[in-house]
């Protein structure tokens, strides 16, 4: 899902940069310290993750776990994110470097709704509420950002508008693929671990 470089133009390159720095420094400014090694380990289950992908014509798909990002990092997920898809460009090369900043959009604004979709789940209290939040946010957080990304390769002009298709339908088992893998992990963390999913954290305004 990462885009490379070359593809977008110039103007949404620095717009995405632009806004994906303002979320971090929001984002951060009052991080509580406490949570930099919960923050570190998703990061790399982030990092790892998007790096084994499967080529399907001009793209590609691969598992991005970024629904499970949202909910097990509320309001930082954004950063996480962020900060994966740098050490994947540096590192890697996968993605680029001057598409840091539309990558992280693309990914980490469908993180900060998941987590919102979840918390739901403490309104709507039931039986399997938590698995089913849990699978509805990691379904619609690849979803969200297979639009996104559709959109953004529409922006880049009319020879990319068959990749953007193919983009956005390559990506639906994979929205039913990691909703599963979320609603299965969640229900595994409720039971284990709650505290993990539930912890004391501020949202964003």
């Amino acid at each position: 899902m990462h885009i490379s470089d070359g593809v977008l133009s110039i103007p949404v390159l620095i717009g995405g940069y632009a806004a994906a720095v303002g979320i971090v420094a929001a984002s951060t400014r009052e991080m509580d310290p406490r949570e930099i090694p919960r923050v570190a380990v998703i990061t790399s289950v982030f990092f790892v993750a998007s790096l084994i992908h499967v080529p399907i014509g001009h793209t590609s798909v691969h598992l991005i776990l970024n629904g499970l990002v949202g909910i097990i990092l509320g309001p930082m997920a954004f950063v996480s994110i962020f900060l994966g898809l740098v050490m994947q460009a540096l590192l890697f090369q996968h993605g680029g470097i001057t598409t840091i900043g539309v990558n992280a959009l693309m990914m980490g604004i469908p993180a900060l709704l998941s987590y919102r979709i979840f918390n739901l789940n403490k309104k709507i209290k039931f039986k399997y509420s938590a698995s089913i939040f849990g699978a509805i946010a990691g379904g619609s957080s690849i979803f969200l950002s297979a639009v996104i990304l559709a959109i953004l390769l529409f922006s880049a002009g009319s020879e990319f508008i068959r990749v953007a298709q193919l983009a956005l339908f390559a990506h639906m088992p994979v929205i039913i693929i990691e909703g599963t893998i979320c609603g299965f992990i969640v229900s595994f963390l409720t039971k284990v671990k709650p505290e993990i999913l539930f912890f004391c954290a501020k949202p964003l305004n």
